[in-house]
């Protein structure tokens, strides 16, 4: 049976939300994520732009993202 030939990936950069230009995230030998932005400054971009699934369910969601935009 033949091999089937696999496709060839860029190896260009992704695409990036304009705030996060230059980031760039690798894994060492250790296998420890080692990257080139502060942590609480990827947090604060996550936390501003990403819905927290879990806690959707609650009651008051909807007012605590208002308030959070309001910041």
């Amino acid at each position: 049976m033949a091999k089937k030939e696999s496709k060839s990936k860029k190896q260009g950069k992704p695409r990036v939300h304009n705030e996060l230009k230059g980031f760039e995230v690798s894994i060492d030998t250790f296998g420890e994520l080692k990257s080139n932005l502060p942590i609480e400054k990827l947090n604060s971009f996550l936390n501003e732009n990403v819905d927290d699934k879990k806690l959707a369910e609650r009651e008051d969601y909807d007012a605590m993202k208002k308030s959070k935009k309001k910041k």
